[in-house]
């Protein structure tokens, strides 16, 4: 059985607003704490950040996660 690794990022109490557009504002929050932590990949089945553009983190859905990562 193979296992990845992961971290707990917490969000920030104050963000820094308008470093990317996302539909959802309400994902805002999410997306902005794994930039601001610095996360490599962010793994989410939530259609919101399909068109989101960002250098980093590796926004994918759970089954690419598998197919790429594991």
């Amino acid at each position: 059985m193979q296992r990845a690794s992961f971290e707990t990022i917490v969000t920030p109490l104050v963000m820094e607003k308008g470093l990317f557009e996302i539909r959802d504002e309400c994902d805002y929050p999410v997306l902005y704490s794994a930039v601001s932590g610095f996360a490599d990949v962010l793994v989410t089945g939530d259609k919101d950040f399909v068109d989101v553009e960002v250098e980093t983190p590796d926004i994918v859905t759970p089954a690419e996660y598998i197919a790429r990562y594991l």
